[in-house]
């Protein structure tokens, strides 16, 4: 299932190991936290928030991007999801440009092009789009909250930073919930019972696909005297990997972790606060969207699950990137 390089990591038994040269991993829960609290993140270790247009993005605008975000993905998941027939094919893809037609549809055109994989995928083609979007015409209506952000933006530098903001919020929110409503959907399996079992409580068999297949598998952290001191095999120079994927699949926190089991979650009034468990991150360097992850990926799954969509070809991709999403690859057409 995974590709030999997430296979030998999860075959080390080593909570703090040598990956090469340069570069310590760990899945030590008590280690993972010292990391954590040892300095803080960087705004170039941070994806969304990295700078753009030759300057730092503003707290201002980052904290406007979430806000503008939150209301797409509530006004969209109360509307009526596209036709079904948008999951068929290679997941996570087909998932991804799903939830790009079913949140952000209503921008009109340049704008709905800065979402578009075909285009984010091509660095000259993502120039030609910012450059028309950015002299895109003010008047008109029926936009997302995001492109109002580009659209009131003042200045040439401001609205680069919004569109640098839309792309990467876009293309962020909807990769991760593709990836974990697939990665559910690969778990609860292809049978009746298991599915009808998964209904009752979706967002208990969200929290254990986070458990044992969480999105944001690894987390890098460039060296540093900050690290250092924690522990022998850190040295100065190099840079440590946390591995949340092997801290919530190792016995010494979780009863038999390689099991799929929804239920360990019963109860849980907040599961984010369970020990060893980093499903979106950490302090400083938490999900900005987590709290819309969750919600937005069980009305996916419900889609899926209402329409009987079914994986046709059970081989995950052969090669799963270090620094990407941990996604299952498959693919998937409705049943009878």
């Amino acid at each position: 299932m995974y590709a030999p390089r997430i296979q030998d990591l999860l075959a080390r038994e080593q909570k703090v190991f040598r990956i090469d040269a340069t570069t310590v991993g760990v899945s030590h829960c008590d280690l993972m936290a010292e990391v954590v609290a040892a300095r803080p993140v960087l705004s170039t270790e941070r994806s969304v928030y990295k700078p753009a247009a030759g300057a730092e993005i503003p707290h201002d605008s980052a904290t406007g991007t979430i806000r503008a975000l939150g209301q797409d993905v509530m006004a969209g998941i109360r509307t009526e999801p596209p036709p079904v027939r948008g999951l068929h094919g290679a997941w996570p893809y087909a998932a991804t440009s799903y939830l790009r037609e079913w949140l952000f549809a209503s921008d009109p055109l340049p704008v709905s092009l800065l979402s578009k994989r075909g285009i984010t995928r091509s660095p000259s083609l993502s120039r030609f789009v910012d450059r028309a979007v950015a002299v895109w015409p003010e008047s008109g209506g029926g936009r997302t909250a995001l492109a109002e952000q580009i659209r009131t933006a003042s200045g040439t530098q401001e609205r680069g930073q919004a569109i640098a903001m839309y792309r990467r919020a876009t293309a962020t929110l909807c990769d991760g919930v593709a990836a974990l409503a697939g990665n559910a959907l690969w778990l609860v399996g292809p049978s009746t019972p298991a599915r009808e079992a998964a209904r009752g409580d979706l967002p208990a068999v969200l929290w254990e696909t986070l458990r044992l297949l969480p999105p944001a598998w690894m987390l890098y952290r460039k060296g540093g005297d900050a690290y250092a001191a924690l522990h022998s095999e850190i040295r100065r120079e190099d840079n440590v990997a946390l591995f949340p994927l092997l801290m919530h699949r190792h016995p010494d926190y979780w009863a038999d972790p390689l099991e799929f089991r929804p239920e360990r979650w019963a109860g849980q009034a907040d599961p984010e606060k369970a020990p060893a468990f980093m499903p979106f991150g950490f302090d400083g360097a938490r999900c900005w969207a987590k709290h819309l992850v969750v919600p937005l990926a069980e009305r996916l799954l419900t889609v899926a699950l209402d329409n009987r969509l079914a994986i046709r070809s059970p081989d995950q991709e052969k090669h799963v990137p270090l620094r990407s999403l941990l996604s299952v690859r498959f693919d998937a057409e409705s049943g009878p």
